[in-house]
């Protein structure tokens, strides 16, 4: 059986980001955009972050352009607009796809585990995972970062 931590991201500088490097943290992946009607959530998801932390909480960025071109810039631009509009301090991947054929491993391994609500169906979709590596819940693009349904279940995961 694998895990999330079996996937590899590469960073949003191009550096490897290995998964198993957040070993024994619980992570929450959100497949962001910069240009969606959602993307006040950096707000919400860099206060999680803040707030979690300390106690094993890492809010991983996975920048997609795959939901009406909402994410169009290279990696450089998107790293620059989260960090000077949002001030988003969480880890951001390069620039991937979500779902389809060409979908990311991790995001294919989320479906296998979680089926449906795993796939993302806009930008800012979020998949809760364990310490274990075990997907544990996905959260649709419209829960808030700070909704007791994602804080009640990072909690408990930590």
């Amino acid at each position: 059986m694998s895990s999330a931590h079996d996937y590899s991201f590469s960073t949003i500088g191009g550096e490897p980001l290995p998964l198993v490097g957040f070993r024994d943290k619980v992570v929450l992946v959100v497949n962001t955009a910069s240009q969606c009607g959602l993307t006040p959530q950096y707000d919400g998801l860099e206060q999680l972050y803040s707030a979690y932390k300390d106690k094993g909480l890492v809010v991983l960025g996975v920048p997609c352009n795959q939901f009406a071109g909402q994410e169009p810039g290279t990696e450089a631009e998107i790293k620059d607009f989260c960090e000077t509009r949002f001030g988003v301090d969480f880890p951001l991947t390069a620039k991937v796809e979500v779902k389809g054929e060409g979908a990311h491993p991790f995001y294919r391994w989320a479906e296998a585990e979680l089926g449906e609500p795993a796939v993302p169906v806009w930008n800012f979709h979020k998949i809760l995972v364990g310490k274990d590596g075990s997907a544990i819940r996905a959260f649709g693009p419209r829960t808030d970062p700070l909704d007791s349904e994602i804080t009640d279940a990072i909690e408990k995961a930590l």
